[in-house]
């Protein structure tokens, strides 16, 4: 029960007392709510900096070559991406808390099993449920935080959601750096058990239970067309170049892939029931934010992957090290989450988009331009600059993709875009394998080199100007309802 109901169920009710339980419910709104979920999304991105910075000690554990571990990230992203659109439908059925918290226990459940893995193919089966339990927690959490959040206090709040996800990207990479360099690299999966248990326990206490009072009968056929799609889709581009398949298997999947897409696109229109509302997709702000975003989130997949192999393999540094140099990023994106909001009400969603996928286009490059011999200092002054103004971009997409999406259709809104998203982040981690594997044939090289790693993020860093094409596109008060200001009718 809220601070209000419990007002209103008193003898005597008074205007001051209406009054702070208005404030009540605002700071449970603004911070209370946001700060726990975010809290247990810290589970998931702090495996995720984890793992990255692991993989090269992990190969060596398992005997297995480093660019073959990237599909313990990829399968990860695969298994939440096929499942995401049943999250939506969950959580609307059994009530988004308890799916929230279920997601929590089996993605702890799943990282003790990654634990005890003996063998690649182990952990990767580890791996892929965890993924499905992260299809449940990310969508799930933030769509309490959209049914309960008046948009006049969204982008606050969305900032306060990320703020805690955001410790695991800093304590990431230095406490997997250290598992790894003085301890067992197993410890990586058992730290999310307490974490788990402290994040059950929070959101029992204080997050709300959302939950349709009508929900729609579960699209089995979309849930297969996609399912199919996006595993052939991903693990085309995981095997392209690649000499696990024949090139004529891995173009069998890219047409498996555009089959199934086409098949849905025809099943979805007109259907009420669809799992992925396609109709979305024509509301422009969302439209900008997810497809538009898509391209910037493909680098975002790709840089962790790709630090990990130049830092480590290239450079010779060891994972405790290499942590140290790229928590800086991370804690660079801390910072700027604090001034977010001030920035995209004074220059507005479009102008601020627009720009900065300029500086972050170019702070990708620049990753390009390290060498062996490039001071540290220098390193971590680009990798902190980087991962503030991406923080930046994180905080404006999420918040514009929802400006003008109904109540009634956010748990859908929420599904689809959290889908685009893993689905774009194992793309990047595929194309920055596939980049690096033609890269090494070309120069003639028989083992992973620096030389082989810094060309592929001036790639990644090109493809994300590419977003730019959407953004320009949106009218200059995009956005302004989140800020309470009403757009202008034209």
């Amino acid at each position: 029960m809220s601070p209000a109901d419990r007002v209103l169920e008193a003898p005597e009710i008074t205007s001051d007392a209406l009054e702070r339980a208005g404030e009540a419910d605002a700071l449970a709104r603004g911070w209370l709510i946001p700060a726990i979920i975010g809290s247990a999304l810290l589970m998931q991105t702090l495996e995720a900096t984890v793992m990255s910075n692991a993989l090269p000690t992990i190969a060596r554990a398992l005997h297995e070559d480093p660019l073959r571990l990237n599909m313990t990230m990829t399968m990860f992203l695969l298994a939440s991406a096929v499942c995401l659109p049943v999250s939506g439908w969950m959580a609307d059925k059994l009530g988004a808390k308890r799916v929230f918290m279920t997601s929590m226990v089996l993605f702890a459940v799943s990282s003790a099993g990654c634990g005890f893995a003996q063998n690649l193919p182990e952990l990767i089966v580890g791996r892929m449920f965890q993924g499905v339990a992260a299809s449940m927690m990310a969508p799930v959490g933030r769509l309490v935080l959209l049914r309960t959040t008046p948009k006049s206090e969204l982008v606050g709040a969305m900032s306060v959601l990320t703020m805690p996800a955001l410790v695991g990207p800093v304590i990431g990479p230095i406490l997997g750096g250290t598992i790894v360099t003085f301890f067992n690299w197993r410890w990586i999966f058992y730290i999310n058990l307490p974490v788990a248990l402290v994040g059950v326990a929070l959101v029992r206490a204080f997050v709300p239970n959302v939950k349709e009072q009508e929900v729609s009968p579960l699209d089995w056929a979309g849930i297969a067309l996609t399912g199919v799609g996006l595993a052939s889709l991903i693990f085309g581009f995981e095997n392209l170049g690649r000499d696990f398949l024949p090139p004529g298997e891995v173009a069998g999947l890219f047409a498996l892939a555009a089959v199934c897409f086409g098949l849905y696109w025809r099943h979805a229109r007109g259907n009420p029931h669809a799992i992925i509302d396609l109709s979305i997709f024509r509301v422009q702000t969302f439209q900008a934010g997810v497809v538009g975003g898509g391209f910037f989130r493909i680098a975002m997949g790709a840089t962790p992957f790709l630090l990990a192999m130049l830092l480590q393999i290239g450079f010779g540094m060891s994972a405790f090290r290499a942590g140290l140099m790229t928590f800086i990023s991370a804690a660079g994106a801390l910072v700027m989450k604090t001034t977010a909001p001030p920035i995209l009400r004074r220059f507005g969603f479009k102008r601020v988009l627009i720009a900065n996928a300029v500086i972050c286009g170019a702070t990708f490059i620049a990753y390009a331009f390290f060498r062996p011999t490039t001071p540290h200092w220098l390193i971590m002054a680009v990798l902190a600059g980087g991962g503030f103004f991406r923080s930046l971009q994180f905080t404006s997409l999420n918040g514009l993709a929802y400006a003008e999406i109904d109540q009634d259709r956010m748990s859908r809104a929420s599904t689809t875009s959290s889908m685009a998203q893993q689905l774009v982040q194992s793309v990047g981690i595929g194309l920055a394998a596939m980049l690096i594997h033609f890269i090494g044939q070309w120069q003639g090289a028989r083992t992973l080199t620096w030389h082989a790693v810094a060309p592929a993020f001036a790639a990644i860093g090109a493809i994300t100007f590419v977003s730019i094409l959407w953004y320009a596109r949106l009218p200059a008060d995009a956005g302004a309802e989140l800020h309470g200001r009403p757009r202008r009718r034209v």
